[in-house]
């Protein structure tokens, strides 16, 4: 039984231009102990889908879902209390924007503890000794190198990239079966951001957490993820497993996102022209009907003013009228089971 499983998730956003939809029959299938990777541009939908799976929309959301079931619970008809103890628990995000995401008045060190599962087999008055030491073990792992200092310190006192590995470790220290880890190694170097994800693998292997890992960097997700699914402006394009989707992509959108991955094997890559759709993503207001990536797309034909619906061949998922090196998808549409 899947760990998570979303079909037909539609997000609505009341706007000053009216009500649009953000996201549109997105569905997404995260199995136990899987590193399931989420791409897309800036804009794709990604932070949202993950507020709406942690149970934080904003005040000016409408949710909209077939099925959004987490470990054969129904989370649509969780209360808010529900919610907020099963992410306490259970779930886990590394936010994009660590700054604004941890409280100023209260120090590091106290916020990373708060966080940690109480240590039962322990007596009661070597419990708060023992947090604060794996505090700092998680804090080290995360590549702190001044683990008391950062831990007395205040966010407000810390750089981006302080604040950035402090957030990891909140989220790892919490000990989740599901971490949602958004853009986790933003503003970090290329050394530290290698070891922040030998962490999240070794969570992963070790203590069979799943892991839905959302960046933009298509080369950086295939490296790490078992699954990866391909959005774009709040439309899934594809999914499917890793080493198929990079080998044989079914959706042009996907492949232009990897005919833009360098080619280091060529000496003088760093003087070719990366290729790129023409345009850009559209914004709310003006969104296209059909597929939305229709009028940057170099296979658009009249039939793609028709949304395409998500089919399913062979574990692979794709929403596309024309796809490459496939027929054109007859079977049903995933729809409410």
């Amino acid at each position: 039984m899947p760990l998570l499983d979303i079909r037909n998730l539609t997000i609505e956003l009341d706007t000053p231009h009216g009500r649009v939809k953000a996201l549109e029959r997105v569905s997404l299938t995260l199995n136990p102990g899987e590193v399931h990777g989420l791409v897309g541009e800036s804009g794709s939908g990604r932070t949202l889908l993950a507020k709406a799976i942690l149970g934080i929309p904003g005040h000016n959301w409408t949710i909209q879902a077939d099925r959004m079931m987490w470990d054969g619970q129904n989370l649509m008809d969780m209360s808010p209390s529900e919610r907020r103890v099963l992410m306490g628990s259970e779930m886990a995000m590394i936010f994009q924007d660590p700054i604004s995401s941890l409280d100023p008045a209260i120090t590091v060190g106290t916020q990373i503890i708060e966080a940690m599962p109480e240590n039962k087999e322990l007596p009661r008055w070597k419990r708060g000794s023992d947090k604060r030491k794996k505090a700092q073990q998680w804090l080290h792992k995360v590549g702190i190198k001044e683990t008391q200092k950062i831990m007395s310190s205040y966010a407000w006192e810390l750089s981006d990239g302080e604040c950035q590995k402090v957030m990891i470790a909140i989220a790892v220290a919490n000990q989740p079966r599901l971490l949602i880890a958004d853009e986790p190694t933003n503003s970090m170097e290329i050394r530290t951001q290698a070891q922040i994800f030998r962490l999240l693998s070794k969570l992963n292997q070790l203590q069979n957490v799943s892991i839905l890992l959302i960046s933009h960097e298509l080369e950086t997700l295939s490296q790490w993820c078992d699954r990866l699914t391909v959005m774009y402006s709040g439309q899934v394009m594809e999914s499917g497993v890793t080493s198929e989707v990079i080998a044989n992509p079914y959706h042009p959108y996907t492949k232009a996102l990897l005919d833009n991955i360098p080619d280091y094997s060529n000496p003088e890559h760093h003087k070719t022209m990366m290729q790129t759709l023409p345009g850009s993503a559209p914004a709310l207001q003006h969104l296209p009907i059909g597929c939305r990536l229709g009028p940057r797309c170099p296979q658009a034909k009249k039939l793609c003013v028709n949304q395409p619906s998500l089919c399913h061949q062979k574990d692979r998922y794709f929403a596309c009228h024309f796809p490459y090196h496939n027929e054109p998808c007859h079977e049903e549409p995933l729809t409410k089971s």
